[in-house]
């Protein structure tokens, strides 16, 4: 990644530092999400129980130990929470072990349920588990999948899976739609 890439560049186009943030979210601790955290040090750390105990193993491959090995305030969930209002983190293990997924609700439109990896658009509309399943539970990361479909169906929320790039190139990007 580039330096304007990065989270500190991204939050600073909003006239924001890393400072200004009090609680970060983790859908879980690969490398590709949990990178970049020694920026939030300062700030309450939403994991997963199970999620910082298979990372600490660590479960797979994509846990990077230097990710999260500083002196971070952790503040470990054991079950779905609401985050504040409007924004409540499920439970979606599979992928890994304590992932988590959030709902979004919106001011206007539709909620947004935040898939994680649940991967592509594709594993969702068909069932297929993801290419990484926690220790090969691909029963478990399908059951996720189902769970998930059927709260986007009972709220009308639209499902977001993290790594669609497809799904995300036509939409508006941060910080460029807020400034």
């Amino acid at each position: 990644m580039t330096e304007e890439q990065c989270l500190p560049a991204r939050l600073a186009a909003l006239g924001l530092s890393p400072k200004d943030t009090d609680v970060v979210f983790l859908g879980h601790l690969h490398f590709d999400h949990a990178g970049g955290l020694h920026e939030f040090a300062h700030a309450d750390v939403r994991v997963h129980t199970r999620e910082l105990a298979a990372a600490r193993e660590p479960a797979d491959p994509a846990y990077f130990a230097d990710d999260f090995a500083g002196c971070y305030r952790w503040r470990q969930q054991h079950t779905g929470y609401h985050l504040l209002t409007g924004v409540r983190a499920i439970e979606s293990p599979g992928h890994t072990a304590g992932h988590m997924s959030m709902l979004i609700e919106l001011p206007k439109g539709a909620p947004i349920l935040l898939c994680g990896d649940a991967d592509l658009t594709e594993n969702l509309e068909q069932e297929i588990a993801p290419g990484l399943c926690w220790r090969d539970k691909e029963d478990l990361a399908l059951k996720s999948i189902r769970m998930l479909k059927a709260l986007a169906k009972e709220t009308g929320a639209e499902l977001w899976p993290n790594h669609d790039t497809a799904l995300f190139r036509p939409q508006d990007r941060f910080p460029d739609w807020h400034v």
